[in-house]
């Protein structure tokens, strides 16, 4: 019991990770620009309740469709994790244009919305396999929440160099966890 609990939650943690390095990568360059830990802790608590959001309704889809269409599922869900990952390595190796949010009114919604649109092929890969919903969906969120949290803290003290090191890194456990789940 113990060993299939371990099995189904260790890619959900990785999964998290991987997801929430990317919000924390881009509150890293925006903590630099030392924003106000006010906004900031708003800013985590709206990037987690997104990442439950997006997800889920990925989960949903992903179920739905594993329903009707089981037999390549498995296939097409490790697919796609590595597809996101290979393309979130190679956009952060690419030159990239440094977007002005602030984080009140819109431009919250915005910074939470873009951080957290690529956990909703991901919870569609869940859903494909039928993974645990509630434990995935409240894992993204935390996770995601508390990088978000760490990544202004950690800006507020670093260079921007760390922000590329972490995408690869997030994007690496996507890529490994697709091939995973292909084989």
């Amino acid at each position: 019991m113990a060993h299939l609990l371990l099995e189904e939650i260790t890619p959900i943690i990785l999964l998290s990770f991987a997801l929430g390095m990317d919000a924390f990568s881009v509150a890293l360059g925006m903590g630099m620009q030392a924003v106000r830990l006010k906004y900031a802790f708003y800013a985590g608590i709206t990037v987690g309740v997104f990442h439950m959001i997006m997800p889920g309704l990925g989960i949903a889809l992903g179920q739905w469709l594993s329903n009707n269409v089981s037999q390549w599922a498995s296939f097409a869900g490790g697919f796609l994790l590595f597809c996101l990952g290979s393309y979130t390595i190679f956009a952060c190796l690419a030159e990239k244009h440094s977007t002005a949010y602030t984080l009140s009114g819109a431009g919250l919604w915005l910074f939470a919305l873009s951080v957290s649109i690529d956990s909703f092929p991901v919870g569609f890969t869940l859903g494909l396999r039928h993974s645990a919903m509630l434990i995935s969906i409240m894992a993204f969120g935390i996770m995601s929440m508390v990088l978000t949290w760490a990544g202004f803290i950690v800006g507020r003290r670093t260079s921007s160099l760390l922000g590329t090191y972490s995408e690869i890194l997030g994007g690496s456990i996507l890529c490994g966890l697709g091939l995973y789940a292909i084989f």
